[in-house]
């Protein structure tokens, strides 16, 4: 499903704060209560949101593709690069770093052609100068 640059935005804000009020989201978002609603009603009808404190799917299903991203950051863009990185549904976490490396977002899509796409939309994002990526094959217990 294709999110834009709204719905990245509305969901990073819930994703930071699940409670905040509709009036409180458009204003954020520059767009009207309505919006905002219809939106989130969307949203939610799709499954992207999985409840009201913002639950996102992380493909529970064993054949996903997880991975973990590393971003590193052109100029002091960290701030809106982080925000737009956590828009997207299929980003499970994003941490700040340090070393070569700024940022690094761990994602989850259903197969390597979804991640290869969500890999080509994060490196469209204003401010990333380069990123590197590992699939996570196994975790050692």
């Amino acid at each position: 499903m294709k999110l834009d640059d709204t719905d990245q935005k509305l969901i990073s804000l819930l994703r930071s704060n699940g409670r905040l009020a509709t009036s409180k989201l458009a204003l954020h978002l520059g767009v009207s209560r309505t919006t905002v609603q219809n939106r989130i009603n969307r949203l939610t009808g799709q499954g992207v949101i999985k409840g009201f404190t913002v639950k996102l799917d992380e493909f529970n299903d064993l054949d996903q593709v997880r991975a973990i991203i590393m971003v590193e950051i052109d100029g002091p863009a960290a701030r809106k690069v982080s925000q737009r990185l956590r828009g997207y549904p299929e980003i499970v976490h994003v941490y700040g770093t340090n070393g070569q490396w700024d940022l690094v977002a761990e994602a989850a899509t259903q197969d390597l052609n979804e991640f290869n796409t969500l890999l080509g939309n994060i490196r469209m994002i204003p401010g990333i100068a380069n990123t590197e990526s590992s699939l996570l094959l196994s975790e050692l217990k």
